[in-house]
């Protein structure tokens, strides 16, 4: 193997994080055929110019730092959220098998959900989505394994990605950041994957999303319109989004109090 320029190594490394959301020494060891002192130089470095956060045996996106956690999240647009959540239960059927990820808006659905004591197989890697639900005895919750991330309330990582391409899905549901006319985007490169796996692994798409996020633009795009079937939230989006939406086939509806 041709040993990279320090600078490539870098641009490489930071390319992988973006990926993965956190790294590890050995790791970096290991795919860059380098030693572990080599590593930790690099990940000092790249923590001094503020392009990742260092943490104990390795290096995370600065997306999943900074950006504010579920319990913060959770309390901005509680009602909008609120009404979404119960509007996205409505839509499931008795028997369906559904993938849900980690977030405030999935977190409400899933309390709603849970009312209505469905026969149901959820695979999630939302441990706030895995406590509702878990309290229908009626439904089968499949928790994703991976990297434990407090903040997000939920496991992420490579390990967690692969689990959930074992199944297939017949509905996912996901929250989202922002949505534009060129796709779905959110804060970091761990939830995004996440949300890329579910959608590719079920049938149909809905998005739980208010209407503070359109046109509201971060740092990865989990994917394009065409690949959402159905966007659930509070109010109409504006006119250059909705006709992207039209265009894209994807069908929207109004959480109505």
């Amino acid at each position: 193997m041709e040993r990279l320029s320090q600078h490539d190594r870098q641009a490489k490394l930071l390319a992988l994080l973006r990926r993965e959301g956190t790294v590890r020494i050995a790791t970096l060891a290991k795919v860059f055929d380098v030693t572990t002192e080599t590593a930790r130089r690099d990940l000092d470095e790249l923590a001094r110019s503020g392009a990742l956060k260092r943490t104990y045996g390795g290096g995370a996106s600065r997306s999943l730092i900074d950006e504010p956690g579920i319990g913060i999240r959770s309390r901005a647009h509680a009602a909008e959220r609120g009404l979404i959540g119960t509007a996205a239960a409505g839509m499931v059927e008795p028997g369906d098998a559904l993938m849900i990820d980690c977030g405030s808006t999935t977190s409400l659905f899933a309390n709603a959900l849970a009312a209505r004591d469905l026969h149901l197989t959820v695979v999630t890697n939302c441990l706030p989505v895995a406590r509702a639900l878990g309290t229908n005895a009626k439904c089968r919750v499949i928790l994703c394994p991976g990297d434990y991330v407090p903040r997000e309330g939920g496991t992420f990582g490579a390990d967690a990605v692969d689990f959930i391409r074992r199944f297939k899905a017949n509905k996912a549901f996901i929250g989202a950041g922002g949505l534009t006319p060129d796709g779905v985007t959110d804060a970091d490169s761990l939830g995004c994957s996440i949300k890329r796996a579910m959608v590719e692994r079920s049938d149909r798409t809905l998005l739980l999303l208010d209407s503070s996020k359109y046109d509201v633009v971060q740092f990865e795009r989990v994917c394009a319109l065409s690949a959402v079937d159905d966007l659930l939230s509070d109010a109409t989006p504006p006119k250059k989004l909705a006709a992207g939406l039209k265009r894209a086939g994807v069908r929207v509806t109004l959480a109505n109090a």
